[in-house]
């Protein structure tokens, strides 16, 4: 384990990467997802059609292909796409145009999860919920808003925190494509310490179940406490 503890910063910082892409891919797929299920659940036939497609698609592309699209195809289509305007450093974070192309991978591709988590949830919601609300005059956007959504995602958090724990394993994916997170650490580690790769891989695998770990406790507390609300 020298070869991680002589150079502990790399290691730390190789794990911040890997959990602001967590967060900041997790935010952004949430929104998106919800915003999915909204319009699978639309009385609108050309939003729920649109949503279905897009979720039946993304649900069945391997992530290691949405990284190469949005890598590779998506700059060829608009030139914005290389993310090259992006560049944001924090600290000794840099935020370029890979780190970037990795939030949106990983964003499109969990919204997909999210949203089917989402609609679980909805479908959960009694029908006379939404019935009452139209009654009252509330539109389409005010019913998931204000009546459905929230009591729809009470009964997805246990479905969501799988989604989300599945996101902080796929952020290993951008390693592939230039972000040098945990994953990309550890290869690096051991390229130069061949004798220690035990050691080191053992090290990498208890920081990812210690994020995982954190994130099952604050989502197991907050699901506590949404019940005890009701």
């Amino acid at each position: 384990m020298d070869a991680v503890f002589n150079d502990f910063d790399a290691y730390l910082k190789a794990f911040g990467y890997t959990l602001m892409l967590f967060l900041v891919a997790g935010i952004a797929s949430m929104i998106l997802g919800t915003f999915l299920a909204a319009c699978r659940v639309s009385p609108v036939p050309v939003l729920r059609g649109a949503a279905s497609t897009w979720v039946t698609l993304v649900r069945n592309t391997p992530l290691v292909i949405v990284f190469g699209l949005l890598s590779f195809m998506a700059p060829m289509l608009w030139r914005r796409l290389n993310f090259r305007w992006v560049d944001v450093h924090i600290g000794d974070f840099d935020f370029t145009s890979f780190f970037s192309a990795a939030v949106l991978a990983l964003s499109l591709y969990t919204s997909a999860f999210v949203c089917e988590a989402m609609r679980s949830g909805i479908n959960a919601v009694p029908l006379g919920q939404a019935e009452a609300a139209r009654a009252i005059g509330l539109p389409f956007s005010g019913v998931m808003t204000q009546v459905v959504l929230p009591q729809a995602l009470r009964a997805s958090i246990p479905p969501l925190a799988s989604v989300q724990i599945a996101l902080i394993k796929n952020t290993s994916v951008a390693a592939v494509f230039g972000v040098a997170e945990a994953t990309s650490q550890m290869t690096s580690f051991n390229n130069d310490f061949a004798s220690q790769r035990t050691s080191i891989f053992l090290c990498f695998a208890v920081g990812y179940i210690v994020l995982v770990e954190i994130f099952s406790l604050f989502s197991s507390q907050l699901e506590r406490r949404w019940r005890v609300a009701r």
